[in-house]
């Protein structure tokens, strides 16, 4: 049985400014429609535009903060009840989106301490990425979108204890204020049986 469980893919031909922007919605067909009015109204590279498990629709672009905030509200009005969540980001970390295109590799050896935040939309999981590289040392391991986690997503993170501990609490607060947190969770000193899976 082939499962779509993979992140979706960058676009290759898409230039990653310094910001970047997210439309999460709740319907297909109406994502299409949205991802045509928001290229329509401002310069913006499309980085993601495709469906997601269960039945969404992402789009994840890059541009000036002013064209993304021109895309973002005309994304809003056309989205209407459709809207699952937003999100602009200023300034994205150089690496908040370098997870994302990370193939499968187990991880050998003992690490420090592991974090996962979970989350119920995309956008918030990317946010969080941003929030945990933005507040500590860490290093992202992975950034799961949706696909194959019924809609959810999560970002795990390696470093010291106490980094790994300060960039929880930043990327799952800011989760947690739109509501949007599922769990989060540190690991110190995690087996290594276990690392191996990460």
């Amino acid at each position: 049985m082939n499962r779509n469980d993979k992140n979706p893919q960058l676009c290759e031909n898409a230039t990653l400014k310094d910001a970047i922007a997210v439309l999460e919605l709740g319907s297909v067909a109406r994502g299409m429609e949205v991802a045509n009015a928001i290229l329509w109204e401002a310069d913006i590279d499309l980085l993601v535009a495709t469906h997601v498990q269960p039945g969404k629709y992402v789009l994840l672009f890059s541009g000036t903060v002013q064209d993304l905030t021109s895309a973002l509200a005309r994304g809003a009005e056309v989205a209407d009840c459709e809207l699952v969540d937003q999100l602009l980001i200023p300034q994205v970390h150089p690496r908040a989106l370098d997870a994302l295109c990370r193939e499968d590799a187990s991880i050998n050896g003992n690490l420090d301490a592991v974090g996962v935040v979970e989350t119920r939309t995309v956008a918030s999981c990317i946010q969080a990425a941003d929030q945990a590289l933005k507040c500590a040392t860490v290093d992202l391991l992975e950034l799961r979108i949706a696909n194959g986690l019924g809609g959810k997503s999560y970002v795990s993170m390696t470093g010291e204890v106490s980094d790994v501990r300060s960039s929880v609490a930043a990327a799952a607060g800011g989760a947690q204020e739109a509501g949007q947190l599922v769990r989060q969770v540190v690991i110190p000193r995690p087996h290594a049986d276990l690392v191996r899976f990460l």
